[in-house]
């Protein structure tokens, strides 16, 4: 694993890094063009337009062209909000040339709200920034953020916000940019303090609901039967999304009168008077979701009620047959389709489907009236199943030789092959939401095993694309249910990585400590792995704080363990730390051979990263050994390793050692060039005292 110092203490891959990033390798100046995001979703077909608030949003515009403006649409569930923005929005977008971005807060979904740090992290992934380049903290990544917008012309959509202070980093606050906020409460504190306007929705008027009706049932049903289309509506609660579920049945009755329809949902509400109480946010719609739900048949109503229980905002076809127990994908799709046309599902892009939050709490009211307990907890057991072994199936592409740890019984369950590491990162960013949330929803019905196996499979994943906070948390939250179990493996595999997490977060004795309980477990259980670079890492942090002899100590026990257990990469990361520890010594001689057997080995166990990884200190050596030739035509090779597998902060290292070498070869403009090159890739990452000291060295050249 990657420490902050860039080295590593644990177990990487050649492929380790290829993910984080598309395309090629581009060194572009520090003040270089951003992209242009476009992130809105498609808006809602059939939008019943809502005058008024259309007008309050356009003299928003009007008013606030040119100096920014904040508006935050509150309004109850189900009542239109998303819909509305994003139905103005796309009229807008052109004026907005420089893009926009938008994000789903899930202030009231089924996992845990998005944070304002990762809101900003995705943001500032959208406009271009490394990952290496993303702050730590927030109030960093806020200012940032505003910094790139600044003098930009942006749409910004906050959706689902649950307060104000998840809003107010996200905020632009630059001339010419719009946020956009919804949220079922009405952020008096955005109004109060940055002056947002506020454009509160309500449901539908009586004429716009019958709009609503005639768009999707048609105008001869509905001007044939006007007082009957008026009640439909009354008994939907003028809610948008409640007379969509009715209409769309109602289309698929063509035979239904209206009149006959007003009856149905009338007697549905008297048979459910009983669960109506005024703090029910079901209460207004219960009886159309329930008319609707009871006309589907027994299969369709059961994938409806166990799709409820997916822990995430949205899900794959590959998830929900692990919940609806299928093993046909084609007729999962089928009945997902089915419920889409029922307007009881909505498909939000290609194969991934979302439960709207009402109808989510209508489906769970469902499993709890008519699915067992036991059903319930086998269907969850089956969705967090998939999300370990398909997670472990990835780790096993990405990150081949990194720990494993005995898994879950796949029965039946439809786990993805990944062709490629790359299409494994691919999915791990679409799922990543869906992984935290897996390991909550562990935690919370506890699925403990799986609650400790999952940051284990996924802790490549979280590191390598730096996401750091979410990283620590997994891992702590995976340490806890070991804990519970009293499962000593899965508490020293978690911890480890608290060792890496610690260390990296400028903590050494409290990685120290995680390192010493892990090695104590591994000597028990005889864990080569664990008990391997857990030594390492030791040894790392010793060399770091000058303390060279125990530093030595700690590398050669992980050789000898590595070499015991059979674990050639871990050999090779270990005969690489005691190379450097030579060169620290200045016994050049000892660190190139130690350098050249370590790529040997890394190239032995086909790990092309790691060998262009162990080329930067074996071309050191040489280059102080006056071998300055070898030296740069390995790094030559390492370099465009780094660059295929879209590694930056590596080739950023391996171009500054190029210039060194140019410069011990006498060729200054080389070198200029080489670290001027190093040098606007460390301005992309934000590491701008290292730039300084590239920029300084090429002047000086000059």
């Amino acid at each position: 694993m990657q420490n902050f110092s860039n080295d590593f203490t644990g177990d990487a891959d050649s492929v380790v890094q290829i993910g984080a990033m598309h395309g090629s390798i581009n060194l572009t100046p520090k003040n270089r063009a951003l992209p242009l995001p476009r992130q809105l979703p498609l808006p809602v077909a059939g939008f019943v337009n809502r005058v008024e608030t259309i007008a309050a949003l356009d003299r928003l515009l009007a008013a606030e062209s040119g100096t920014g403006g904040v508006s935050a649409i509150a309004g109850p569930p189900g009542v239109g909000k998303t819909a509305l923005v994003m139905h103005w929005a796309h009229r807008v977008r052109d004026r907005f040339p420089d893009g926009d971005l938008y994000i789903d807060l899930g202030g009231y979904g089924p996992s845990a709200p998005l944070s304002a740090d990762q809101a900003l992290d995705s943001f500032l992934r959208a406009l271009d920034i490394p990952k290496e380049g993303i702050p730590a903290t927030l109030a960093e990544r806020a200012s940032l953020f505003r910094s790139l917008v600044t003098g930009r012309r942006m749409l910004v959509v906050l959706d689902n916000a649950a307060d104000t202070a998840t809003v107010r980093p996200l905020l632009p606050a630059a001339r010419g940019c719009l946020a956009l906020i919804t949220s079922r409460s009405s952020l008096a504190g955005l109004v109060t303090r940055e002056g947002a306007a506020r454009v509160t929705l309500d449901v539908l008027s009586p004429s716009d609901a019958v709009e609503l009706l005639v768009q999707v049932i048609g105008a001869a049903r509905v001007t044939a039967e006007p007082d009957a289309a008026v009640r439909v509506a009354e008994l939907c609660g003028h809610l948008p999304l409640a007379l969509r579920v009715v209409a769309e049945r109602a289309v698929d009755r063509p035979r239904l009168t209206l009149a006959d329809l007003v009856a149905e949902l009338e007697e549905e509400q008297h048979r459910l008077d009983s669960l109506a109480s005024g703090e029910d946010e079901l209460s207004d719609v219960r009886a159309a979701f329930s008319w609707s739900y009871r006309a589907l048949v027994p299969e369709m109503q059961q994938a409806f009620r166990l799709l409820g229980l997916h822990p995430g905002r949205e899900f794959g076809v590959e998830a929900a047959m692990a919940l609806l127990d299928s093993a046909e994908p084609r007729a999962t799709q089928r009945l997902l389709e089915t419920l889409c046309a029922a307007h009881l599902l909505q498909e939000v892009s290609r194969n991934r489907y979302r439960l709207h939050d009402l109808l989510r709490a209508y489906a769970k009211e469902r499993l709890h009236e008519e699915v067992s307990a036991k059903d319930q907890t086998l269907a969850v057991r089956r969705v967090l199943s998939w999300y370990l072994l398909a997670t472990d199936a990835g780790r096993k592409v990405i990150l081949p030789h990194s720990h494993e740890v005995p898994l879950v019984p796949a029965v039946k369950l439809r786990v993805p092959a990944f062709d490629d590491a790359e299409k494994a990162m691919v999915w791990f960013e679409e799922e990543r939401l869906n992984i935290l949330a897996a390991l909550d929803q562990a935690l919370d019905t506890g699925q403990y095993d799986i609650a400790w196996k999952l940051p284990v499979a996924a802790d490549g994943f979280f590191e390598l694309h730096s996401y750091w906070t979410e990283w620590e948390a997994i891992h702590r939250a995976g340490a806890e249910a070991a804990r519970i179990l009293g499962d000593r493996l899965g508490e020293a595999s978690n911890v480890f990585a608290l060792g890496d997490a610690d260390w990296r977060g400028g903590r050494p004795e409290r990685a120290m400590a995680n390192y010493h309980t892990v090695i104590a477990y591994g000597r028990e259980a005889d864990d080569a792995w664990l008990t391997g670079f857990s030594h390492r890492g030791l040894g790392l942090i010793h060399e770091e704080m000058g303390d060279r002899e125990e530093a030595l100590t700690c590398f050669r026990s992980a050789l000898e363990v590595f070499r015991s257990g059979g674990l050639r990469r871990g050999e090779g990361m270990a005969l690489l730390s005691l190379g450097e520890h030579a060169a620290l010594l200045e016994d050049f001689e000892e660190a190139a051979a130690l350098g050249a057997r370590a790529v040997e080995v890394f190239v032995e166990a086909h790990d092309e990263w790691s060998a262009a990884w162990g080329t930067r200190p074996l071309a050191r050596a040489l280059m102080e050994l006056g071998r300055s030739a070898e030296a740069q035509e390995l790094l030559e090779r390492a370099g465009a390793t780094f660059e295929r597998f879209k590694d930056r902060r590596s080739l950023a290292m391996t171009l500054a050692m190029m210039g060194d070498i140019h410069q011990v070869q006498g060729d200054s403009s080389a070198a200029r060039h080489r670290w001027s090159e190093a040098a606007e890739l460390y301005e992309a990452f934000g590491e701008n005292a290292l730039s300084g000291e590239l920029r300084a060295k090429a002047a000086e050249a000059g």
